[in-house]
């Protein structure tokens, strides 16, 4: 968090600064900025305790039952609390131009950097922007990862839609190509923030030590008020370079790569709008879904591991009616579909959620909108199927349902 906070808050008031003194000159040498953001308040209640972030305004899933030693769930008590750190600020800036391409570039920021009371300045988003006239683009930077994309739910709570909607911002490397219907999309992208879960927890070494970028691959079709698309993900990882085993340390070479699959879609008519989304998700921990891989075999005499990945069919559904006035009802649903290979143990899992079976979240949300105001409430209610990871298939057995009621309001004025 050190490093986000230091290079953020860095770049952000060094270029805040220069727009600022050099306004007039920036002007006239072919520079543009605005200014943007809002600033954000939001009150909740949680009937019990939940996987959460950003000190519990980021809404996952319910905690399983954890007994204390008179068999009380220790997890149920219930919880809440008001903020504003999800407060935004950025920087949009356009030229001077560099050939034929226009060019652009995007600061943003939040304090939404938690360590327990402690919030920080931090990166949301930071790239430089090529466009071309006849509809190729290429962004640099920190930005929006691909899978979240042009389709996601309308709702009042940070998580957007997580764990059923893939959530992650995250450096790269992304090429479009647009035409009066279709966009094609190739993005090259590394970990930041946003990271795989492995053997020594959550780090960006898997991908750095991997070398390989995750690599994604999409296109879109949208007419009018329609849009429909779809992309494949690979992303390979590596999780250890050592191992100890016999007394001794050994350098292995290993390596876990997995695909996952999605489709959108999106009709807008009038003040209703429906939309989708749905996915066959591998270790996906990086984009904030419930995933993971486990160990299959390990070498006896270099502690080498082999692995395989889980796979979890994920979808999501949203309806917006108004626009002043406006309701949404969400719902999402995940199931675990298990590995393919048969696991050495259920205690060399790695990932999010692992040992559930299968997840639902109904999410109600009304809103009053102004141009530059936003009062709404929601009420979600998420039920999670926990159970014993089967070594077989890697599924979730003998499951019981824990559930969650959270409320919610918030307060946002846009500038």
């Amino acid at each position: 968090m050190t490093r986000q906070l230091v290079v953020s808050k860095g770049f952000f008031v060094l270029t805040l600064c220069l727009s600022i003194i050099y306004s007039v000159k920036a002007q006239k040498s072919g520079y543009e900025y605005s200014i943007y953001g809002f600033v954000r308040g939001e009150l909740y209640c949680n009937s019990r305790s939940n996987v959460e972030g950003v000190d519990g305004l980021f809404y996952l899933y319910p905690k399983d039952v954890l007994p204390d030693a008179d068999g009380k769930d220790l997890n149920a008590y219930s919880n809440g609390s008001f903020y504003t750190f999800a407060t935004r600020l950025g920087l949009d800036m356009k030229g001077p131009d560099v050939g034929a391409a226009k060019v652009s570039a995007k600061i943003e920021t939040d304090f939404g950097g938690t360590n327990n009371i402690n919030f920080m300045l931090r990166i949301r988003q930071i790239y430089l922007k090529l466009a071309w006239d006849k509809g190729s683009s290429l962004l640099l930077g920190q930005a929006w990862h691909p899978m979240f994309g042009e389709v996601m739910p309308n709702m009042l709570n940070l998580s957007t839609g997580s764990p059923f909607q893939p959530f992650n911002r995250s450096p790269q490397l992304n090429f479009q190509h647009a035409t009066k219907h279709f966009k094609l999309t190739a993005s090259a992208l590394y970990q930041l923030v946003y990271l795989s879960t492995g053997p020594a927890g959550k780090t960006e070494n898997y991908t750095k030590n991997g070398v390989l970028p995750e690599l994604y691959l999409g296109a879109d079709y949208k007419n009018g008020n329609f849009l429909f698309g779809g992309g494949a993900d690979m992303i390979s990882l590596k999780p250890r370079t050592e191992a100890t085993a016999n007394s001794g340390v050994y350098r292995v070479n290993e390596r876990i790569t997995s695909f996952s699959y999605e489709l959108h879609t999106k009709y807008t008519y009038n003040i209703f709008q429906i939309s989708g989304k749905t996915l066959i998700a591998e270790n996906q921990t990086h984009n904030t879904m419930l995933g993971g891989f486990g160990v299959t075999a390990t070498d006896p005499r270099t502690g080498k591991q082999e692995y395989t990945p889980f796979r979890h069919s994920t979808s999501w559904l949203n309806v917006v009616i108004g626009k002043e006035y406006q309701g949404s009802l969400f719902a999402g649903f995940t199931k675990n579909l298990g590995v393919s290979e048969k696991l050495e143990s259920a205690g060399k899992l790695y990932g999010t959620g692992l040992d559930i079976d299968k997840l639902l979240t109904l999410n109600f949300c009304l809103s009053y909108n102004l141009p530059h105001w936003k009062l709404g409430a929601e009420y979600t209610n998420s039920t999670a199927w926990y159970g014993k990871t089967d070594i077989e298939d890697g599924k979730s057995k003998d499951t019981h349902d824990v559930t969650n009621h959270r409320i919610e309001a918030v307060f946002m004025y846009y500038f």
